[in-house]
């Protein structure tokens, strides 16, 4: 699929049918362009089959209550409208996209209760998240903004306006050559890349940060899980940057980033070791299981 992510074939559900892709479009006053009155989920099909698709669908539901915005369709719908999907599209291996937001309506201002909260979902092919980073090890700057307290935003929620930030490091991140960036959280200590979770491997044993102030994906859970089967020790605790330089082994987690090998963030370096290499290929094996 090449072009614009608006002009290409293929077909997009918006609220309860599929329409041409290119045009699948809202209009200019839609309250979620203005005041970021949305959430969304990215997921990944493979073979045909959307891993963890129905907690991705659960999670839609409850990021939309988080933001006061509940959602007219059940996880239910939602399945069936991510199937169709990519059944129209013929696809296998794709991207999966829902998105929830508040539209166009009664109200432009901040208050948007009048509003319709409307759904679309779509897919396309997406490779690598991160290139050949994947392979040799992703180069991760260090963003100048933090990850906000609980008590500023809902950041359990996967919100559009918690992505704000994140697009303003990669941007800084890519322009230094750089795949990503990683973020602090506002206490100082080490939170999350701008999509994507981290973990560190010191003398056999993984550490994460806690979510508690972070988004608690998915892929970080799923992957938490593999490390416990393993009997290796996982430690979610609050890590603080210096500890960084300690740490033998990095690599991030993500629906879109998968598995992904870190071989620097910032100053400090890891090596791609035999446990990020047996996580990253134990995942590519489950998810196509």
């Amino acid at each position: 699929m090449v072009g614009g992510y608006d002009d290409r074939d293929g077909k997009i559900w918006m609220d309860g049918k599929l329409v041409e892709w290119r045009d699948a479009n809202v209009h200019i006053l839609t309250h979620a362009l203005h005041y970021a009155s949305s959430v969304f989920e990215g997921e990944r099909a493979y073979g045909g089959k959307i891993f963890l698709s129905r907690k991705h669908s659960e999670r839609l539901l409850k990021s939309g209550e988080m933001i006061d915005m509940p959602i007219p369709w059940t996880a239910d719908q939602i399945e069936e409208a991510k199937y169709e999907v990519l059944k129209a599209n013929g696809l296998s291996d794709a991207y999966v996209r829902a998105v929830a937001f508040r539209g166009a309506g009664e109200d432009m201002g901040v208050s948007s209760a009048r509003n319709p909260i409307r759904l679309a979902v779509a897919a396309w092919e997406w490779g690598s998240y991160y290139g050949d980073a994947k392979f040799k090890g992703a180069k991760l700057d260090i963003s100048k903004w933090k990850r906000p307290s609980p008590e500023t935003i809902p950041t359990a929620a996967k919100a559009a306006g918690l992505y704000m930030i994140c697009t303003i490091s990669k941007h800084a991140a890519e322009a230094k050559g750089c795949s990503d960036a990683l973020f602090y959280d506002y206490r100082g200590y080490v939170a999350e890349a701008t999509g994507a979770n981290v973990f560190f491997v010191k003398d056999g044993e993984v550490h994460t940060p806690l979510p508690d102030a972070i988004l608690n994906g998915l892929t970080r859970q799923t992957v938490i899980g593999m490390l416990t089967e393993r009997g290796i020790p996982v430690h979610e605790r609050h890590i603080l940057p210096e500890e960084m330089e300690g740490f033998e082994q990095c690599w991030l987690t993500g629906s879109a980033a998968e598995v992904t090998p870190v071989g620097q963030i910032g100053d400090y370096t890891f090596e791609v070791g035999a446990l990020t290499r047996e996580i990253s290929e134990a995942y590519e094996a489950l998810v196509r299981a």
